[in-house]
């Protein structure tokens, strides 16, 4: 762990690796380099490495709304799981909503990823939306919410 460095997302090759990690993580909702370089004006976007090497990728969607609610997203490449990282991630995040107002915290999780629904509910979330996005009705996603 001491080797994991997390770093805010600047420029094309970074844009890149978070969408590499996030495109192999998420295939139902493949982005496009135009995607992810919209979403990144809206969004805090940080890569993990471990050393050089990327291991995985975190979104930060800024609180909105009257219950100030921001969305933190962690993501870790497979091969690189139950080290850690996802929690390293994972925390940044949470501090960096809580820095910006949030005092809710939520996450989404594709109900197919059975590990990373286990990570949410492990650490308090629970789920307060199931849905079926429009663009592809056969994947289910799910909002799950914490208290900050």
């Amino acid at each position: 762990m001491s080797d994991l460095r997390i770093a805010p997302v600047a420029g094309e090759v970074m844009l890149e690796q978070w969408r590499y990690v996030h495109n192999m993580i998420v295939p139902p909702d493949e982005l496009s380099a135009d995607e992810v370089r919209e979403r990144s004006g809206r969004h805090r976007l940080e890569n993990a490495y471990l050393g050089d090497v990327l291991v995985g990728c975190s979104t930060v969607r800024p609180p909105g709304g009257e219950e100030a609610v921001a969305t933190v997203i962690a993501r870790v490449l497979p091969e690189y799981r139950g080290r850690g990282f996802g929690t390293a991630l994972y925390e940044q995040g949470v501090a960096q909503a809580l820095g910006m107002g949030a005092r809710v915290i939520q996450t989404v999780v594709l109900a197919a990823n059975a590990d990373g629904l286990r990570y949410a509910e492990a650490r308090g979330f629970v789920e307060v939306e199931r849905y079926v996005a429009p663009e592809d009705e056969t994947e289910v996603w799910l909002t799950l919410r914490r208290a900050a």
